[in-house]
């Protein structure tokens, strides 16, 4: 058996800079990997089975982005064989934290690694696209500067922050959020240098906080202690601490029933330290 990390993701901002034909979004922001997250047990199987235990609530079988990453590299590559895959689920669904992207990346990289595929990193992250825009980052490996739909990375070395990630009772649809009439779709793009020295803002954040006011409620809260913002198009919001203990003293002060934790941030995915790349 192979056991692996999916980790969770920050956007440390998000600037919507335009909407193309396709329907889907440009746009600039900053992932920031976090020493947090799920963890995914591989099994090879020959009979070319794809098996994803246990279900998710209001998520059928086939809807799970674990099954779909499997299935896709069937398909992409021809392989014949199969797996049995056990999640350990510790990231809130719809909280704009990436864990169901990365778990299909820790997938991909995973079946890439036991069926004896060789696909690139590039090649994987080029299927992984196809299952959601934040996928790639997860098979990058790296917190990263993203442009274009997520998929345009470079990496970049973030200072190493304690966070402190809340979860409010909300679980959103980030196609409802990207096709709401009111989202500000025309940010003018920045650099990584202008971020660095004056900040961004989510552009998400106004549209998520009209629509669930509970969020709105767990960022004012958390706004008590130090600066909050959504991530992605939420329903988590994160403040950034000095240290862990100063996260964990307002951590122990959250009020029912939100959820949440405090998480490092990182550089390197913890999984990229498991199954290396040569590209």
């Amino acid at each position: 058996m192979l056991s692996l990390p999916a980790p969770a993701k920050l956007n440390l901002f998000l600037h919507i800079t335009g909407r193309r034909p396709d329907g889907y979004h440009n746009l600039q922001t900053l992932f920031q990997l976090l020493d947090y997250g799920d963890r995914l047990d591989f099994e090879v199987n020959a009979s070319g089975a794809i098996e994803v235990v246990p279900a998710l609530t209001d998520v059928p079988p086939e809807g799970n982005l674990i099954y779909k990453a499997a299935t896709l590299l069937q398909q992409t590559t021809g392989c014949t064989l199969g797996a049995s895959i056990h999640l350990h689920k510790r990231l809130p669904m719809g909280g704009g934290l990436g864990g169901g992207s990365s778990d299909a990346a820790t997938t991909l990289l995973a079946l890439n690694s036991l069926w004896r595929l060789q696909l690139s990193r590039k090649q994987l992250m080029t299927i992984g696209q196809q299952l959601g825009a934040d996928v790639p980052v997860f098979i990058f490996g790296h917190s990263a500067w993203a442009e274009g739909v997520g998929e345009q990375l470079s990496a970049v070395a973030i200072p190493a922050e304690w966070y402190l990630v809340l979860a409010p009772d909300a679980q959103i649809s980030t196609a409802k959020i990207f096709n709401h009439q009111g989202l500000t779709r025309n940010t003018h793009p920045i650099k990584i240098r202008a971020f660095l020295e004056r900040g961004g803002r989510n552009d998400c954040q106004t549209v998520v906080e009209a629509l669930y006011p509970q969020v709105k409620k767990a960022r004012l809260w958390l706004a008590q202690f130090a600066e909050a913002r959504l991530t992605g198009t939420g329903a988590c919001l994160f403040a950034r601490f000095a240290s862990e203990a100063d996260a964990r003293s307002v951590l122990e002060q959250m009020p029912a029933p939100w959820q949440g934790f405090v998480a490092k941030g990182i550089n390197e995915s913890p999984l990229l330290k498991q199954l290396p790349f040569d590209d």
